[in-house]
Protein backbone atom coordinates (compact mmCIF):
# COMPACT_ATOMS: atom_id res chain seq x y z
CA UNK A 1 0.00 0.00 0.00
CA UNK A 2 1.38 3.52 -0.81
CA UNK A 3 1.49 5.86 1.82
CA UNK A 4 0.87 9.56 1.21
CA UNK A 5 2.07 12.09 4.14
CA UNK A 6 2.59 11.05 7.53
CA UNK A 7 4.27 7.57 7.80
CA UNK A 8 2.16 4.84 9.61
CA UNK A 9 2.79 2.75 12.62
CA UNK A 10 0.17 0.06 13.75
CA UNK A 11 0.14 -0.50 17.18
CA UNK A 12 -0.89 -4.28 18.15
CA UNK A 13 -2.20 -4.16 21.92
CA UNK A 14 -2.81 -0.90 22.84
CA UNK A 15 -3.75 -0.62 26.49
CA UNK A 16 -1.82 1.85 28.94
CA UNK A 17 1.48 1.63 27.31
CA UNK A 18 0.42 1.54 23.90
CA UNK A 19 -1.60 5.27 24.50
CA UNK A 20 1.62 6.26 26.03
CA UNK A 21 3.43 5.61 23.33
CA UNK A 22 0.66 6.82 20.57
CA UNK A 23 0.37 10.39 22.12
CA UNK A 24 4.04 10.85 21.51
CA UNK A 25 4.48 8.82 18.10
CA UNK A 26 0.76 10.67 16.53
CA UNK A 27 2.91 13.98 16.24
CA UNK A 28 5.23 12.50 13.10
CA UNK A 29 2.94 9.91 12.57
CA UNK A 30 -0.38 8.60 11.46
CA UNK A 31 -1.07 5.70 14.06
CA UNK A 32 -3.29 2.94 13.72
CA UNK A 33 -4.13 0.75 16.91
CA UNK A 34 -5.96 -2.96 16.28
CA UNK A 35 -8.75 -3.34 18.70
CA UNK A 36 -11.46 -6.14 19.58
CA UNK A 37 -13.78 -3.87 20.97
CA UNK A 38 -15.74 -1.40 18.83
CA UNK A 39 -16.48 0.36 22.29
CA UNK A 40 -12.92 1.90 22.51
CA UNK A 41 -13.34 3.80 18.85
CA UNK A 42 -13.93 6.74 20.30
CA UNK A 43 -11.48 7.06 23.16
CA UNK A 44 -8.96 5.88 20.05
CA UNK A 45 -10.16 8.58 17.69
CA UNK A 46 -10.30 11.37 20.69
CA UNK A 47 -6.54 11.03 20.97
CA UNK A 48 -5.55 11.03 17.13
CA UNK A 49 -5.62 7.11 16.56
CA UNK A 50 -7.48 5.39 13.64
CA UNK A 51 -8.64 1.95 15.16
CA UNK A 52 -9.10 -1.41 13.47
CA UNK A 53 -11.50 -3.85 14.61
CA UNK A 54 -9.83 -7.14 14.96
CA UNK A 55 -9.06 -9.94 17.06
CA UNK A 56 -5.10 -11.89 17.01
CA UNK A 57 -7.22 -14.98 18.65
CA UNK A 58 -9.37 -14.45 14.89
CA UNK A 59 -6.99 -14.53 12.04
CA UNK A 60 -10.13 -13.92 9.69
CA UNK A 61 -10.64 -10.36 11.48
CA UNK A 62 -7.13 -9.29 10.66
CA UNK A 63 -7.14 -9.16 7.11
CA UNK A 64 -6.78 -4.98 7.48
CA UNK A 65 -3.54 -5.15 8.55
CA UNK A 66 -1.84 -6.27 5.72
CA UNK A 67 0.66 -3.94 3.82
CA UNK A 68 -1.06 -0.99 6.10
CA UNK A 69 2.14 0.54 7.79
CA UNK A 70 5.47 0.68 7.48
CA UNK A 71 6.43 -0.04 11.28
CA UNK A 72 4.55 -2.02 13.91
CA UNK A 73 4.69 -1.86 17.66
CA UNK A 74 3.53 -5.41 19.12
CA UNK A 75 2.49 -5.51 22.64
CA UNK A 76 -0.33 -7.45 23.05
CA UNK A 77 0.57 -10.40 25.02
CA UNK A 78 0.19 -13.78 24.19
CA UNK A 79 -2.74 -16.00 25.02
CA UNK A 80 -3.10 -17.60 28.43
CA UNK A 81 -2.91 -21.27 27.78
CA UNK A 82 0.08 -23.27 26.11
CA UNK A 83 3.62 -22.92 25.00
CA UNK A 84 3.42 -21.34 21.61
CA UNK A 85 2.00 -17.87 21.24
CA UNK A 86 -0.74 -18.00 18.44
CA UNK A 87 -1.35 -14.64 18.54
CA UNK A 88 2.39 -13.79 17.55
CA UNK A 89 1.90 -16.43 14.75
CA UNK A 90 -1.31 -15.32 13.23
CA UNK A 91 -0.53 -11.74 13.20
CA UNK A 92 3.54 -12.78 11.08
CA UNK A 93 0.74 -14.51 8.67
CA UNK A 94 -1.45 -11.60 8.00
CA UNK A 95 2.07 -9.50 8.13
CA UNK A 96 3.57 -11.61 5.31
CA UNK A 97 0.42 -11.02 2.73
CA UNK A 98 0.91 -7.61 1.96
CA UNK A 99 3.09 -5.24 0.14
CA UNK A 100 6.70 -5.44 1.22
CA UNK A 101 6.12 -1.82 2.48
CA UNK A 102 6.99 -3.25 6.73
CA UNK A 103 10.54 -2.44 7.10
CA UNK A 104 10.35 -2.19 10.98
CA UNK A 105 8.66 -4.13 13.96
CA UNK A 106 9.45 -3.48 17.72
CA UNK A 107 7.79 -6.43 20.05
CA UNK A 108 8.05 -6.02 23.91
CA UNK A 109 8.57 -9.14 25.38
CA UNK A 110 9.44 -10.09 29.43
CA UNK A 111 12.68 -10.05 30.97
CA UNK A 112 10.62 -13.42 32.42
CA UNK A 113 12.33 -15.46 29.70
CA UNK A 114 15.59 -15.64 31.44
CA UNK A 115 13.71 -17.68 34.31
CA UNK A 116 15.39 -17.94 37.70
CA UNK A 117 19.17 -17.09 38.55
CA UNK A 118 19.19 -17.08 42.04
CA UNK A 119 19.74 -13.57 42.19
CA UNK A 120 22.12 -13.38 39.50
CA UNK A 121 23.10 -11.00 36.94
CA UNK A 122 21.60 -11.64 33.36
CA UNK A 123 22.36 -9.45 30.56
CA UNK A 124 20.80 -9.67 26.69
CA UNK A 125 23.14 -12.35 25.95
CA UNK A 126 22.32 -14.44 28.67
CA UNK A 127 20.93 -17.72 27.16
CA UNK A 128 17.03 -17.91 27.79
CA UNK A 129 15.58 -20.04 30.56
CA UNK A 130 11.70 -20.08 30.85
CA UNK A 131 9.94 -21.77 33.60
CA UNK A 132 6.53 -20.50 33.78
CA UNK A 133 4.26 -21.34 30.76
CA UNK A 134 3.54 -17.61 30.29
CA UNK A 135 7.32 -17.00 30.09
CA UNK A 136 7.55 -19.93 27.70
CA UNK A 137 5.21 -18.33 25.57
CA UNK A 138 7.21 -15.10 25.29
CA UNK A 139 10.25 -17.09 24.14
CA UNK A 140 8.46 -18.66 21.23
CA UNK A 141 7.12 -15.13 20.47
CA UNK A 142 10.47 -13.98 19.94
CA UNK A 143 11.63 -17.18 18.24
CA UNK A 144 9.26 -16.76 15.68
CA UNK A 145 9.72 -12.59 15.34
CA UNK A 146 13.41 -13.33 15.16
CA UNK A 147 13.49 -16.23 12.47
CA UNK A 148 10.68 -14.23 10.27
CA UNK A 149 11.81 -10.76 10.48
CA UNK A 150 15.06 -11.90 8.31
CA UNK A 151 13.37 -14.10 6.03
CA UNK A 152 10.65 -10.79 5.19
CA UNK A 153 12.84 -7.93 5.01
CA UNK A 154 11.80 -6.35 8.97
CA UNK A 155 13.79 -5.39 11.44
CA UNK A 156 12.79 -6.45 14.41
CA UNK A 157 13.78 -5.05 18.22
CA UNK A 158 12.54 -6.99 21.15
CA UNK A 159 12.70 -4.63 24.12
CA UNK A 160 12.95 -7.47 27.42
CA UNK A 161 10.70 -5.69 29.66
CA UNK A 162 10.63 -6.11 33.28
CA UNK A 163 7.38 -5.33 36.77
CA UNK A 164 6.00 -2.08 34.90
CA UNK A 165 5.18 1.08 37.65
CA UNK A 166 3.38 3.91 37.52
CA UNK A 167 1.86 6.36 39.90
CA UNK A 168 -1.32 4.12 39.39
CA UNK A 169 0.71 0.77 39.11
CA UNK A 170 1.92 0.33 42.82
CA UNK A 171 1.49 -1.99 45.05
CA UNK A 172 -0.45 -0.20 47.26
CA UNK A 173 -3.41 -2.34 47.85
CA UNK A 174 -0.85 -5.29 48.63
CA UNK A 175 0.44 -3.27 51.10
CA UNK A 176 -2.90 -2.23 52.74
CA UNK A 177 -4.41 -5.54 52.58
CA UNK A 178 -0.79 -6.47 55.04
CA UNK A 179 0.03 -9.06 52.43
CA UNK A 180 3.57 -9.98 53.60
CA UNK A 181 6.85 -10.58 52.15
CA UNK A 182 9.76 -12.67 52.34
CA UNK A 183 12.21 -12.92 55.08
CA UNK A 184 15.87 -10.78 53.14
CA UNK A 185 17.97 -14.27 52.76
CA UNK A 186 15.11 -15.62 50.80
CA UNK A 187 14.11 -12.95 49.03
CA UNK A 188 14.12 -12.54 45.18
CA UNK A 189 15.34 -9.21 43.60
CA UNK A 190 12.79 -7.47 41.71
CA UNK A 191 13.84 -5.02 38.24
CA UNK A 192 11.57 -2.37 36.83
CA UNK A 193 10.69 0.31 34.57
CA UNK A 194 8.77 3.10 34.56
CA UNK A 195 5.85 3.61 32.62
CA UNK A 196 6.37 6.82 30.63
CA UNK A 197 9.95 5.61 30.73
CA UNK A 198 9.01 2.46 28.62
CA UNK A 199 6.92 4.17 26.09
CA UNK A 200 9.92 6.42 25.72
CA UNK A 201 11.91 3.67 24.71
CA UNK A 202 9.59 1.90 22.51
CA UNK A 203 9.18 5.38 20.81
CA UNK A 204 13.40 5.47 20.78
CA UNK A 205 13.64 2.16 19.04
CA UNK A 206 11.47 2.98 16.36
CA UNK A 207 13.92 5.47 15.16
CA UNK A 208 17.60 3.62 16.85
CA UNK A 209 16.62 -0.31 17.25
CA UNK A 210 19.27 -2.25 15.65
CA UNK A 211 18.30 -5.27 13.57
CA UNK A 212 17.39 -8.74 14.81
CA UNK A 213 18.43 -6.98 18.33
CA UNK A 214 17.69 -7.81 22.36
CA UNK A 215 17.31 -5.10 24.96
CA UNK A 216 16.96 -5.27 28.13
CA UNK A 217 14.00 -2.29 28.45
CA UNK A 218 15.35 -2.17 32.69
CA UNK A 219 16.21 0.53 35.01
CA UNK A 220 18.97 -1.62 36.01
CA UNK A 221 18.38 -1.33 39.41
CA UNK A 222 19.19 -4.01 42.32
CA UNK A 223 16.84 -4.07 44.61
CA UNK A 224 14.93 -7.03 46.57
CA UNK A 225 11.05 -7.35 46.05
CA UNK A 226 10.40 -6.86 49.85
CA UNK A 227 12.56 -3.53 49.79
CA UNK A 228 10.46 -2.66 47.28
CA UNK A 229 7.38 -2.68 48.61
CA UNK A 230 8.98 -0.65 51.92
CA UNK A 231 9.85 1.96 49.76
CA UNK A 232 6.15 2.24 48.40
CA UNK A 233 5.02 1.75 52.28
CA UNK A 234 7.20 4.61 53.47
CA UNK A 235 5.91 6.74 50.49
CA UNK A 236 2.42 6.31 51.27
CA UNK A 237 2.69 6.51 54.93
CA UNK A 238 1.73 2.69 55.28
CA UNK A 239 2.82 0.23 57.76
CA UNK A 240 5.63 -1.78 55.78
CA UNK A 241 4.83 -5.30 55.31
CA UNK A 242 5.68 -8.53 57.77
CA UNK A 243 8.46 -10.56 56.59
CA UNK A 244 8.10 -14.52 56.73
CA UNK A 245 10.17 -17.65 55.14
CA UNK A 246 9.18 -18.95 51.81
CA UNK A 247 7.96 -22.24 52.79
CA UNK A 248 5.46 -20.14 54.86
CA UNK A 249 4.63 -17.47 52.59
CA UNK A 250 4.48 -19.91 49.71
CA UNK A 251 0.71 -21.36 51.55
CA UNK A 252 -0.38 -18.01 51.74
CA UNK A 253 -0.22 -16.36 48.37
CA UNK A 254 -1.69 -17.22 45.07
CA UNK A 255 0.33 -19.39 42.71
CA UNK A 256 0.36 -16.53 40.21
CA UNK A 257 1.81 -14.13 43.05
CA UNK A 258 4.41 -17.05 44.30
CA UNK A 259 5.77 -17.84 40.28
CA UNK A 260 6.84 -14.35 40.20
CA UNK A 261 8.56 -14.57 44.07
CA UNK A 262 10.04 -17.40 43.50
CA UNK A 263 12.24 -16.37 40.42
CA UNK A 264 15.34 -13.89 41.13
CA UNK A 265 17.54 -11.70 39.10
CA UNK A 266 19.24 -8.74 38.42
CA UNK A 267 18.80 -7.73 34.99
CA UNK A 268 21.51 -5.36 33.53
CA UNK A 269 20.80 -2.67 30.92
CA UNK A 270 23.97 -2.18 29.50
CA UNK A 271 22.48 -2.34 26.12
CA UNK A 272 19.62 0.78 26.40
CA UNK A 273 22.38 3.67 25.36
CA UNK A 274 21.42 2.53 21.73
CA UNK A 275 18.30 3.50 22.20
CA UNK A 276 19.89 7.39 22.81
CA UNK A 277 17.33 7.84 25.82
CA UNK A 278 18.14 8.70 29.22
CA UNK A 279 15.84 7.39 31.58
CA UNK A 280 13.32 10.15 33.57
CA UNK A 281 13.05 7.70 36.68
CA UNK A 282 16.20 5.77 36.85
CA UNK A 283 14.92 3.96 40.32
CA UNK A 284 11.78 3.52 41.79
CA UNK A 285 13.45 5.93 44.83
CA UNK A 286 13.63 8.45 42.26
CA UNK A 287 9.73 8.10 41.03
CA UNK A 288 8.23 7.53 44.81
CA UNK A 289 10.15 11.26 45.72
CA UNK A 290 7.87 12.60 43.05
CA UNK A 291 4.91 11.41 44.37
CA UNK A 292 5.14 10.82 47.78
CA UNK A 293 3.09 11.31 50.57
CA UNK A 294 4.99 11.33 53.28
CA UNK A 295 7.83 13.67 53.02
Amino acid sequence: MQSFGKPRILIIGCGDIGLRVAKQLCRNYRVFALTSQQSRFSELRGLGITPILGDLDKPETLWRLSGLAETVIHLAPPQNIGHRDSRTRNLTRILAQGPASLSRLIYVSTTGVYGDHKGGRVSEITPVNPQSERAKRRVDAERVLRLWGPAHGVAVTILRVPGIYAANRLPVERLQARTPALISDEDAYSNHIQSDDLARLVCAAVYHGKPQRVINACDGGETKMGDYFDEVADAFGLERPARMPAAELQKIVSPMLWSFMRESRRVTNTRLPELKTPLRYPSVAVFLKTISKNP
